[in-house]
């Protein structure tokens, strides 16, 4: 049978189409994705400059003619990749998302598509591609954020929103066609594992734009998964919505167990660098992603460089801490499932083959209770280090006690042994 070019491509977006909503339901990169449990956004760009919002002080706190002109004095000096990556993988941390292009439209990467770009700057050197090549290095997977707005764009409607005097009458086909020559650079060149997106809450956004734009990325790679912001959907996956994974912001997911999910939270309260910006303390940090990994969720906890290229020094020591915590128990965080308890104030849990992990978030307690688990045979309580607990099972509760009379404290992990694979169990609620 002979098929002409317009059949053939009609066929290969049908497949295209059929392949994409199989990976969202069926998908070993996917999977591979949600076991990595923890990752680091980072925020950077000439904006830094001014120790403000990346993209959102634009016509705020700096004034568009200022914030656009910040590139022509971006020049970090000391960024070092390899540092940036060492400090991720010293925190425990999986994976890398670097935002190559923000709402502001700056690109961190030598594209041939606009002048506003790294290039353009006194740095010249091309920070996405460093940082791809100290990730592979290092093993660190490489994630890359993308906008689907452009303030910056001429050919994108909106440019200031809010200011709509400012705005223009635009060209959204020949701005998704920018975008699909910086997809084809960043995908060719770089090789991300993932894409995340930004910004589809503006009109000229749409659906249809969104599902163009998924279908591209999967024609240039099928494997990459893309988070769920392609789309005007942002709480749900389902059959209207576009992407694999769901991404709440700057709160941490609730227990889900048919959606994969992943959390975005700043270590701070900006998501670029500020100034003594006020971070987040040791046990919040931990408990952020235990409290993700709970609830069967990922967490992309976000650091912004310095206007120098450097990460701050004090972030440094506070996820070299939390580096400390999940280097001894990351075994109770990757690779594991979410539940089978929902999590409450007092703990969470995750599992593992035959053991469940309950995670503790408050202190001074001599006993922790438990909902008796039907049908199943406990064979041993124990601290991660391997030390014995006594437990007691009365009715429905089981009560776990601490050693040698003490209290159990924030972040300690018990191990539940069962006669069962845990990952099958059903949910208790409590």
């Amino acid at each position: 049978m002979i098929i002409n070019r317009k059949t053939f491509a009609f066929f290969t977006l049908i497949l295209i189409t059929l392949s994409s909503k199989a990976q969202s339901n069926d998908n070993p990169r996917l999977a591979d994705f949600m076991s990595k449990r923890f990752g680091m956004f980072i925020h950077f760009g000439p904006v830094t400059l001014r120790g403000t919002e990346i993209g959102w002080s634009r016509n705020k706190e700096v004034s568009q003619e200022d914030y656009d002109s910040l590139f022509r004095e971006f020049n970090p000096v000391l960024f070092n990749a390899d540092a940036w990556v060492r400090v991720a993988k010293k925190a425990g941390m999986k994976y890398l998302v670097i935002t190559a292009k923000h709402h502001d439209g700056f690109c961190l990467w030598p594209t041939h598509s606009s002048g506003y770009n790294i290039m353009s700057s006194p740095f010249k050197r091309d920070i996405v591609g460093e940082l791809a090549r100290a990730c592979k290095k290092h093993g660190i997977t490489l994630g890359i954020y993308m906008t689907v707005l452009d303030w910056h764009d001429p050919n994108y409607p909106i440019q200031d929103p809010n200011d709509q005097s400012k705005n223009v009458p635009g060209n959204m086909e020949a701005f998704k066609a920018t975008m699909k020559l910086q997809i084809k650079e960043l995908i060719n060149r770089y090789h991300p594992y993932l894409l995340w997106y930004d910004g589809y809450w503006e009109k000229p956004w749409t659906n249809e734009h969104g599902r163009e734009i998924y279908k591209y990325i999967k024609s240039l790679d099928p494997n990459i998964i893309v988070n769920n912001r392609l789309g005007k959907e942002s709480e749900v996956l389902n059959e209207h919505s576009i992407g694999d994974f769901l991404t709440p912001e700057q709160r941490i997911g609730q227990l889900n167990l048919n959606e994969p999910w992943e959390s975005c939270i700043t270590i701070g309260q900006q998501w670029a660098w500020k100034p003594n910006d006020k971070l987040k303390s040791e046990v919040e940090c931990i408990q952020t992603l235990v409290r993700s990994a709970c609830g069967n969720g990922n967490l992309l906890f976000n650091i912004g460089p310095m206007m120098d290229g450097r990460i701050e020094g004090r972030q440094i020591k506070l996820l070299s801490q939390v580096g400390k915590w999940v280097h001894k128990n990351g075994e109770s965080i990757f690779n594991t499932k979410g539940g089978p308890y929902v999590p409450n104030e007092v703990f969470g849990s995750t599992r593992r083959k035959d053991k469940i992990y309950v995670h503790v978030f408050k202190s001074g307690l001599k006993t922790i209770e438990l909902p008796a688990i039907p049908d199943v045979c406990i064979k041993r309580i124990q601290n991660l280090d391997g030390s014995d607990l006594q437990f007691l099972i009365q009715g429905k509760t089981v009560k776990v006690k601490a050693l040698d009379n003490s209290t159990f404290t924030q972040n300690t992990v018990i191990v539940i042994h069962i006669d069962r694979d845990a990952g099958q169990l059903s949910v208790i609620k409590l």
